[in-house]
């Protein structure tokens, strides 16, 4: 990895990750009932932290998406909006919807079917199994390896993917997201706490954000002549 590709913001970003893993390893290991109840909690500083992350990455999307939209044919269009969507929903997931926030009563449904009762449905139990662990823990998992370790290669070695990734503007990783990925992904089992997740996805929020700021193929979000 050539560290001259880092920017500020990377730096910034990864200098805050490291920050949030090592407090989080500290605290689960010296105080696992402050990491549960206070750190790692609902609605605490790690789950707001993601929102925040996987929120502004749905704005700068929507701002690329307005900003280039006369410049840029259809396909980079449904990319970019479809992606903004994504991340949209995944923000709003995380928080709710706002149901905390404002202290809105969920409704019988969520009551009944919603294993934390809230209005959300990555918490939804669908034949007594969690939406949770099969679309957004196992399914989801699978797609991040393939986007995040499989498809920078496939990029760098094939033109057609290469073309065909540029075409729909999905912004490619370069290396040292992917090493964050596997760093974040050793770091997560030295806490030994079922609410690590929370801190794991917050690693997820802050390289995600990272990519959509600077991709390798930056030049997606670019006005060719």
């Amino acid at each position: 990895m050539n560290i001259r590709t880092l920017t500020k913001t990377d730096y910034l970003g990864y200098a805050f990750l490291s920050s949030a893993f090592a407090i989080g390893i500290y605290y689960a290991s010296t105080n696992i009932t402050y990491f549960d109840t206070v750190y790692s909690k609902e609605d605490g500083f790690v789950e707001n932290s993601q929102f925040i992350f996987i929120f502004f990455s749905s704005l700068l999307l929507f701002y690329r998406f307005f900003k280039f939209f006369k410049y840029k044919n259809i396909y980079w269009k449904i990319g970019v909006l479809g992606m903004a969507f994504v991340f949209l929903f995944g923000a709003g997931e995380e928080i709710s919807w706002g149901q905390r926030i404002f202290n809105i009563q969920s409704s019988e449904y969520f009551i009944e079917n919603n294993a934390q009762g809230e209005t959300n449905l990555h918490n939804m139990v669908v034949e007594g199994k969690k939406i949770n662990k099969i679309i957004f823990s196992q399914l989801l998992t699978i797609i991040l390896i393939i986007y995040i370790l499989i498809l920078p290669v496939l990029y760098r070695k094939f033109k057609s993917i290469k073309n065909l990734v540029n075409l729909f503007a999905i912004p490619v990783v370069k290396w040292h997201h992917s090493i964050a990925f596997l760093v974040s992904t050793g770091l997560i089992f030295f806490v030994n706490s079922d609410r690590k997740w929370e801190l794991y996805e917050l690693a997820f929020g802050v390289i995600f954000f990272l990519i959509f700021l600077n991709p390798l193929n930056n030049e997606i979000y670019k006005v060719t002549s």
